[in-house]
């Protein structure tokens, strides 16, 4: 099997760790730089040396970014819960106990393999903005010269959508009442839970981030502040945090229902809160919002398998355009960590975003082309790809403009049940953990999706009344010769469609095995035009994108492969934290015995767990 380099030792290979002074308790929980000082992985006897092994189980499986979700979600489905209600389980657990990924002030997508109908079926729960302000009312709340909405305070909130995606789910899907199934994460945020070491590092980064922000757009962080960041800090990993306020509001919701959040005693306390920030939602906004059933589309890639993805408004067609290119180059020829490898995806990436920025948005005000998906598009595409260099700069493709009709983090789960339900959700409060507003005494932060909508008004995307803004998240399936094979998903911004089509190439060209396929070392190309940009040649385009971009890699790459690509004209970053690259995690069904396969990643303090 082709694949990686093994990812890099530590460069001090001779340094050891200092010794604790002898009153010093260690936290197991924590890691510290010097602790894996001169030091590199162990050896393992089959498969890639830098990956462990999947996780087998005939009955049930869920993969989430933190144990005790998963425990959740399998502690849902052995009491007889669909998988569906196990993913709401392990969804509102998430909410609480990484709420630098997602949270009930967010949105949520999701696609179900439905056993009984054999079909696909998607779900769009994302929300709009306020039915009552125009893009000039907008704008004349931004500061003078302004190109861009700011990414705290009210002005990027769009209404939640989470709690209506569960409900709707759960109306069509469900089989336990949603008090047992909210009851887990209700009880862990009263009784408090340990925080994990990967999400205690994103809160310390969200805390100072948000004390940026506030010096360049003041905001109201107090009641943020009281809920996640007390005494000045944020939890360390291993730290009992609570959160007795989201335990009331989900409670609120178990026993009252969608209607709760959306038509209730929380949504004047949302709505007044909003109000006094300076925003322009009202109890009608909250009340008119719902969620939308939608297609799922699948294009073919090589050896019988399909990538499936959501619609626009969500980004999950960059995803299929880039295997609608990828699939006239055989990858397979060369090594997983060559340069050829990864120019090849690195380009189709590029084309892809082209067309996302151009003609993705809310599909209510301007549908997307229909060539986009096409196979004729995607070879005329391909042929755009010149094999010995970076192309300094691409273009949108010369399609038909959709006509206007009217005026970022993450957590990515999946859950299987014993039916043969397997349910590919992710859900969102944009950029960390929101936009900073916590409505009084709920427990729960705002999200700051609005943030994507473009201000020029000749954009596909362009800021209008009760719309959808460009969304980056995006679950995902891969079909097998007709059938489900895998649901899985990445989370970060724009690394998810990139990464999406990287889980694939190395599941089908190259043979890893549905855990190496998410450990490997991957790239991630940031640069480009952006659905937030103003469109190419009109007024308001300020003609200072970078086409080119950066094109960042894992250390497991290979030395060789870096200079390769920089000689190419690439701009090539090694990049060591991980933290641009995403988080996987992944259930693939054998389709004669039945039988679950689960992956997690390194990056995440996930886990894949099965019964």
């Amino acid at each position: 099997m082709k694949t990686l380099a093994p990812l890099a030792l530590a460069a001090s290979a001779l340094i050891a760790a200092p010794l604790l002074a002898e009153d010093a308790a260690p936290n197991p929980a924590d890691t510290t730089p010097e602790a894996t000082q001169g030091i590199g992985p162990g050896a393992r006897p089959v498969g890639a040396q830098w990956s462990r092994s999947p996780v087998g189980a005939p009955n049930g499986m869920a993969a989430t970014a933190h144990p005790l979700a998963t425990q959740i979600a399998l502690d849902i489905l052995k009491a007889g819960g669909s998988a569906v209600d196990a993913a709401i389980a392990a969804n509102a657990a998430l909410g609480l106990m990484e709420p630098t990924g997602n949270g009930i002030g967010g949105d949520l997508f999701a696609i179900v393999w439905d056993p009984a109908s054999g079909d696909f079926v998607g779900i769009n729960g994302s929300g709009r903005s306020p039915a009552g302000q125009t893009l000039e009312q907008l704008k004349a709340k931004l500061p003078a010269g302004a190109t861009s909405l700011p990414p705290v305070g009210p002005l990027p909130v769009t209404i939640p959508g989470t709690v209506d995606a569960w409900f709707t789910l759960h109306a069509r899907y469900g089989k336990l009442p949603m008090e047992q199934v909210l009851a887990p994460a209700i009880r862990y945020a009263r009784e408090g839970h340990p925080v994990a070491p990967v999400i205690a590092m994103y809160m310390a980064r969200g805390l100072k981030n948000y004390e940026v922000q506030a010096k360049i757009t003041p905001f109201d962080f107090a009641n943020a502040r009281a809920t996640w960041f007390k005494d000045g800090r944020a939890p360390k990993a291993g730290e009992m945090f609570r959160n007795p306020d989201l335990a009331d509001t989900l409670e609120a919701i178990a026993k009252g229902g969608r209607d709760a959040f959306y038509e209730g005693a929380l949504t004047k306390v949302m709505v007044g809160y909003l109000q006094r920030q300076g925003s322009a939602f009202t109890l009608a906004d909250f009340a008119a919002h719902r969620s939308e059933w939608v297609d799922v589309a699948c294009v073919p890639y090589r050896k019988g398998y399909e990538l499936c993805e959501l619609p626009p408004n969500s980004q999950g067609f960059a995803a299929l355009q880039m295997v609608n290119i990828l699939k006239h180059v055989d990858l397979g020829q060369w090594e997983r960590g060559s340069p050829e490898v990864l120019h090849h995806i690195t380009e189709a990436k590029r084309l892809a975003f082209e067309d996302a920025a151009r003609f993705y948005a809310d599909p209510a005000f301007a549908r997307a082309p229909a060539e986009l998906l096409t196979d004729a598009y995607g070879k005329q595409r391909f042929a755009l790809i010149d094999p010995a260099k970076a192309t300094p700069a691409f273009t949108p493709g010369a399609l038909v403009a959709p006509k206007l009709e009217g005026e970022g983090d993450t957590t990515y789960m999946t859950v299987a049940d014993k039916d043969g339900m397997m349910v590919s959700l992710i859900q969102s409060n944009y950029r960390g953990m929101g936009g900073g507003l916590v409505p009084d005494g709920l427990g729960f932060m705002f999200q700051d999706r609005g943030e994507l909508y473009s201000l020029d008004p000749a954009h596909p995307n362009a800021y209008a009344p009760a719309k959808r803004p460009f969304q980056t998240i995006i679950p995902a399936f891969i079909r097998k010769d007709g059938k489900p094979w895998a649901s899985f998903g990445l989370m970060g911004g724009g690394m998810q469609p990139q990464g999406h089509v990287q889980v694939l190439v190395n599941l089908v060209d190259f043979g890893m095995n549905l855990q190496e396929a998410g450990d490997a070392a991957r790239l991630h190309h940031d640069g480009g035009r952006q659905p937030t940009d103003a469109l190419a040649g009109s007024p308001a385009d300020t003609a200072l994108v970078d086409m080119l971009g950066v094109l960042q890699v894992e250390p497991g790459i290979p030395a060789a492969t870096v200079e390769a690509l920089r000689a190419m004209g690439h701009r090539v970053e090694v990049e060591s934290t991980g933290i641009p690259f995403g988080g996987y995690q992944a259930i693939a069904r054998d389709p004669a015995s039945g039988v679950y396969t689960g992956a997690t990643e390194m990056r995440k303090d996930g886990q894949a767990s099965g019964y």
